[in-house]
């Protein structure tokens, strides 16, 4: 269960002042640097009420001693070893913007990825169908916050503004953005401008992919 020497464990606990302390104490003793950590009060199933803990831990000698250390914190309901969401979804193209066009750019990264992800590869596709400057400018500045998100493409008929400003923060972060060809500020900001929704979302899988023989750095700045 490890992503290269990575580990994800998975806790139940009570919903306390001072839990995330302890976990995280408790791994600190145990040499493991924890790269990931998420949480949320449970609101169904038999663990209602109680708060889910998932951490992404780095390279831990001292795994099953860890996992059983976590058991003996007082509010720890459960402890289990899982996969890490990397191993399990990998790699993420995100994909935001006018509900028709993104539509069209999920259909060419979905049907890429299943092509890579049958020879063992991992890559998934997350849209998001948003109109509206602000609400579209608060999610592109969020894509460099996600977990695993690899690349943005941007599918609309009219973006710029405050837009522009997100792309140029997302790609200060590594994260390279294609936008479709539209009218706005926001194609020319791009890393690449694709006229095809289709062909957008199959070059930015073939960028991500480990396997792939397209390299977006190539062709940097043009327009198909």
């Amino acid at each position: 269960m490890d992503d290269g020497h990575n580990y994800a464990i998975s806790l139940i606990a009570e919903n306390q002042v001072g839990i995330l302390r302890d976990i995280g104490s408790v791994c600190a003793e145990h040499d493991a640097n924890i790269l990931v950590t998420q949480q949320e009060t449970v609101t169904r199933g038999p663990d209602s009420g109680y708060s889910w803990v998932d951490l992404e831990i780095e390279a831990c000698d001292r795994v099953q001693e860890l996992v059983a250390a976590l058991r003996l914190i007082p509010g720890i309901r459960e402890v289990k070893l899982q996969e890490t969401f990397r191993t399990i979804f990998g790699k993420r193209v995100i994909v935001m913007g006018g509900g028709a066009q993104v539509a069209q750019v999920a259909m060419g990264a979905v049907n890429e990825a299943d092509r890579h992800n049958i020879r063992g590869e991992r890559i998934s596709v997350d849209t998001i169908p948003l109109v509206g400057e602000e609400n579209l400018a608060s999610a592109v500045e969020a894509v460099a916050r996600l977990p695993r998100a690899s690349i943005l493409v941007l599918a609309g008929s009219i973006m710029g503004g405050e837009i522009t400003k997100a792309i140029h923060a997302v790609q200060a972060e590594g994260i390279p953005v294609i936008c479709l060809k539209m009218v706005g500020s926001a194609s020319a900001a791009a890393d690449l401008v694709v006229t095809d929704p289709i062909q957008a979302g199959v070059m930015a899988v073939m960028h991500i992919s480990s396997i792939g023989v397209f390299d977006l750095n190539r062709v940097r700045g043009r327009e198909f």
